[in-house]
């Protein structure tokens, strides 16, 4: 798999640690080298002009924005890359162009399709949590033959409080209702993390403890109890994502 075109990672962490702790755990658990990922801040840079069938696919990760927060909230960071973002859905969805979003990639997907994304109900602490397959993920290639039930990081305020148009409900958790959705064949979004480990688990937990995710004085002792979980389906989800839609690079 090393002749292939990169996957292009969209990334909106301010934190420069935290960035590259994120980008190093979706090149480890997707079986990818550096050279076969175009890693994008929008935080800092905004989408540059994209080029889909320059790549295998296209993966946004989370961070600390919440898409929906009242336009007067957001930062002018934020809001241009937002627009930029969707403009980029706008041809996803069209090509049906593979796409893995992870929290807020779950939540800017949601949104765009029209879907209700909000605070009101169904946020997760940072922390393990219990995944649940329906059965339409019973035949999907990303979930097909996986535990019915798993264990996943997950950490976020906001949530899509029901199925966004168009998309089919693959996952949930007793907590959150949308937890992994697809839309059409090859359009992917996971609330819970695919490229999470505990050791990424705390170092998010140490740089967001005071952004409302959890009461700042639960801090250590979401890190201790997560030092007992072994997560291990969720990047196996991202692997089969990786391996599915890896396409040969031009000769």
């Amino acid at each position: 798999m090393h002749d292939i075109k990169p996957f292009l990672l969209l990334q909106l962490r301010p934190e420069d640690e935290v960035a590259d702790n994120e980008a190093e755990a979706f090149m480890k658990f997707g079986g990818l080298e550096a050279a076969q990922v175009h890693r994008v801040r929008m935080e800092k840079t905004g989408i540059p002009p994209i080029k889909l069938t320059d790549y295998s696919g296209v993966i946004v990760g989370g961070g600390p924005s919440n898409v929906s927060d009242s336009e007067n909230v957001k930062p002018p960071e934020q809001k241009r890359f937002e627009a930029e973002l969707y403009e980029l859905l706008d041809e996803i969805i069209a090509a049906d162009f593979p796409y893995l979003g992870t929290c807020y990639g779950i939540g800017t997907l949601a949104r765009f399709l029209g879907g209700r994304v909000s605070k009101e109900r169904y946020g997760e602490s940072a922390e393990a949590i219990t995944v649940n397959l329906t059965e339409e993920a019973r035949d999907d290639p990303l979930t097909k033959d996986l535990p019915q039930s798993f264990r996943a990081f997950a950490g976020h305020k906001e949530s899509c409080q029901e199925l966004p148009p168009g998309a089919t409900l693959l996952a949930s958790s007793p907590g959150c209702p949308i937890h992994m959705i697809r839309v059409k064949q090859n359009i992917y979004a996971s609330q819970f993390h695919t490229e999470l480990d505990k050791e990424g688990l705390a170092l998010r937990i140490k740089f967001y403890k005071h952004l409302g995710y959890f009461p700042p004085e639960e801090a250590e002792m979401l890190i201790a109890a997560a030092e007992h979980e072994e997560i291990t389906v969720p990047g196996t989800i991202l692997r089969r994502f990786i391996m599915r839609y890896s396409k040969p690079a031009a000769n």
